[in-house]
């Protein structure tokens, strides 16, 4: 008979947060799955524990949730964890979980604090509605294409960030929401350095420009308004790929340009241009 598989939050800075329950199952279990095994150690001396850990992490993700899901169908009981909140929430403990499942393998949550909901909980914006994103992709062309999706997010909207990149991010940020766009930023939470301050993303961009940003952060950026939640018209390379995709349905070169040029800033000729050039070159 399969073992159960137990997803556990950990505390996110401080350990006085760790619940009895959590502590018990780690205490219950065979095995831990842990992402840093450094950091999980620290915390089960704190709790006085000793058991055997596996680390898994987004490099060896494939080997090691084979394995760890390998010895739960064998019977035996894990709980996974990462180095500090909910495991699974941006972080590849996911795959594990939608493995598990897959597999029929029991799932058990114990949860407890997650830095996204906690730094929601204290930013001073709306919470009603909200939509996580955790962090943005490093690569400079898919962020910009990521923030420009969320342009006309009316939802709160909550970050992850490492303190080396926050300068970067802030940057982004206030290029495409605007510096009077209001966000928190939620400072090593729980910790004894926790900060939480409210401003606007001109603010804070200048204000780290000036002071090295330190430790881990959490940005709670507040929805875009009515007027601004109004989608932007498409950009003439949105233009021409839309060109594009027509012709591969079968459409003329003008035709699609002059189809694609409606409620766009451009005029058929500008996107025939551009599709003709295109189909030269290739």
């Amino acid at each position: 008979m399969a073992g159960t598989l137990y997803i556990v939050a950990t505390p996110i800075g401080n350990l006085e947060d760790m619940t009895p329950r959590a502590a018990a199952t780690f205490g219950s279990v065979d095995f831990i799955a842990a992402e840093d095994t450094r950091v999980t150690l620290k915390l089960l001396n704190h709790l006085g524990l000793k058991k055997p850990l596996v680390s898994y992490y987004e490099h060896n993700l494939k080997e090691r949730g084979q394995y760890i899901l390998g010895r739960v169908l064998a019977g035996e009981n894990c709980a996974l964890c990462s180095d500090a909140g909910m495991p699974a929430i941006s972080d590849p403990g996911e795959v594990i979980v939608a493995d598990a499942l897959a597999a029929g393998i029991r799932v058990v949550p114990v949860p407890a604090a997650s830095a996204c909901v906690t730094a929601l909980a204290v930013s001073g914006q709306a919470t009603g509605r909200f939509v996580f994103e955790g962090f943005l992709p490093t690569n400079l062309r898919q962020r910009r294409e990521r923030l420009e999706q969320l342009r006309g997010e009316q939802r709160t909207v909550i970050f992850y960030e490492a303190p080396h990149k926050l300068r970067m991010t802030l940057g982004h940020l206030k290029e495409a929401f605007g510096p009077e766009r209001s966000v928190t930023l939620a400072r090593e939470l729980t910790k004894l350095h926790e900060e939480i301050v409210k401003t606007t993303l001109g603010e804070a961009a200048a204000y780290y420009e000036a002071n090295a940003p330190r430790g881990e952060y959490v940005l709670v950026m507040a929805g875009a308004s009515g007027q601004e939640a109004r989608p932007a018209p498409p950009s003439l390379d949105q233009a021409v790929q839309a060109a594009r995709a027509l012709m591969e349905s079968g459409s003329s070169a003008s035709a699609a340009a002059k189809r694609a040029a409606q409620d766009t800033p451009f005029s058929k000729s500008q996107i025939y241009r551009l599709l003709t050039r295109e189909e030269e070159e290739q």
